[in-house]
């Protein structure tokens, strides 16, 4: 059976948990609602229409990435292959929506983000002798910006306003 590629706009609606699992590795599982909307031309207003509800979960370097960033509430759009999960439980069985995330990212239409690259694994022949430990929070940045997506003449690209109620384009 062919995947089923999927691309859900919505809010996070449990908070993110991040998880060990049996080979080591982690996974991070949270929930997200995703509600249409349409405008009702006889009300002259907006409503809700059906909610959308799936579980997701994040492998890999995603999974430490979404439990560092997301919290419940947040705006995001989640890119993944959907899937369901067959449960038995005191109710009877059933089944429920799963998405396995590739991507996950804000929905910048209801704020704005910082974005910050996690720190390059090192290549094979630059390993270190010791094995990294596993962190939990993110390193912090104490160093200038070097390599090739950045300049380095000490100036900046172009002069910035201090002042955050002036809105400017991202491209000029």
């Amino acid at each position: 059976m062919p995947d089923t590629d999927i691309t859900v706009v919505g809010r996070v609606a449990s908070p993110p948990r991040r998880s060990r699992v049996d080979n080591g590795g982690f996974v991070t599982n949270f929930r997200i609602a995703s509600t249409a909307r349409r405008f009702d031309r006889a009300g002259q207003e907006w409503v809700d229409g059906e909610t959308f509800w799936s579980d997701v979960e994040c492998w890999g370097d995603l999974s430490g990435n979404v439990v560092r960033s997301l919290s419940k509430g947040d705006a995001v759009v989640v890119v993944g292959r959907l899937w369901t999960r067959d449960y038995e439980s005191q109710n009877g069985r059933g089944s429920t929506s799963q998405i396995r995330a590739e991507a996950v990212g804000p929905d910048l239409r209801h704020g704005w983000a910082e974005y910050q690259r996690a720190p390059r694994n090192p290549r094979p022949e630059e390993a270190p002798a010791e094995p990294a430990a596993e962190f939990d929070e993110p390193a912090p940045f104490d160093g200038p910006l070097t390599g090739e997506d950045y300049i380095v003449d000490g100036g900046a690209l172009s002069p910035v306003d201090p002042d955050p109620e002036v809105r400017e384009p991202a491209l000029h």
